[in-house]
């Protein structure tokens, strides 16, 4: 059954048997679609997937989509998945599709949230931007004390290359002996828990004989600068706004204590 019919099936169902007007009438289809959407959307929390266009769906959906649990109640990549796809180089692999969904644009990927790995979707990215972001550059922010000397380097370097991999970037910050690769991994989650960049994709790591040889290196790019590439524009909302719309989206279809949570998250 395709979903236009199982709509007007709920409708004929649960709306009473009686004459309304035309204008009333639209009312009572609009209620109908929002609970059957707001149904889907219960249903999506426990919901298990296998493919990489699942996972898109999810995204879409839900609009915030953590790897491993971030929220009490709620999605994340690692819960509805199997165990067994993770790291099993197939294209049923989550952490292969990570990286992908920032690749194909489907989704901004970083640790935009308490220093965890994020998926959010394109629509709601734009006001994620503005809630967790700043409105002043990231130099504005550095001559007021509100950024590292350290992240601001990193930040001219990634936004002078465009897209650049870990170990480059180590190396032209000069933070790539082991003594500086804390230094370098609070500038590169400083700025990400900003939204100044995000993750933009993986190199894999190849040895003489064409095989892969050890971790993949992570590369990053400017926030900007992949929106702009993916055509994911900004909005002209304040922050009061934005976080409005964010929070009466969750507050559909999230549990009380799942809800509280992003809440807090968001800044109450």
């Amino acid at each position: 059954m395709k979903k236009q019919d199982e709509f007007l099936t709920v409708l004929l169902v649960e709306v009473p048997f009686f004459v309304l007007g035309k204008g009333e009438l639209c009312q009572v289809i609009e209620l109908q679609c929002s609970l059957v959407f707001l149904k889907e959307l219960s249903e999506l929390k426990n919901y298990q997937i296998k493919t990489y266009e699942e996972a898109i769906q999810v995204i879409e959906e839900v609009g915030l989509l953590p790897l491993a649990p971030l929220v009490p109640d709620f999605p994340a990549l690692n819960t509805i998945t199997t165990p067994e796809s993770w790291h099993s180089d197939t294209e049923y692999d989550p952490w292969i599709w990570r990286t992908r969904f920032s690749v194909d644009g489907v989704a901004g990927y970083g640790k935009f949230i308490k220093k965890k790995s994020i998926l959010i979707s394109r629509d709601f990215l734009p006001y994620f931007k503005v809630v967790i972001g700043h409105d002043e550059t990231v130099e504005d922010r550095y001559q007021k004390g509100h950024v590292s000397r350290e992240a601001l380097n990193l930040y001219r370097i990634i936004r002078e290359e465009g897209v650049i991999d870990t170990r480059e970037l180590r190396t032209r910050a000069g933070l790539r002996d082991k003594e500086h690769k804390k230094v370098f991994d609070n500038g590169i989650l400083e700025l990400q828990g900003a939204m100044d960049i995000v993750i933009s994709g993986i190199k894999e790591k190849i040895n003489a004989e064409g095989e892969k040889n050890g971790w993949s290196s992570t590369f990053f790019e400017t926030y900007d600068s992949w929106a702009s590439r993916n055509k994911i524009a900004s909005i002209a909302v304040d922050k009061g706004r934005a976080r409005e719309y964010i929070v009466n989206h969750f507050r559909g279809f999230a549990t009380d204590k799942a809800f509280q949570k992003l809440q807090k998250i968001l800044g109450e």
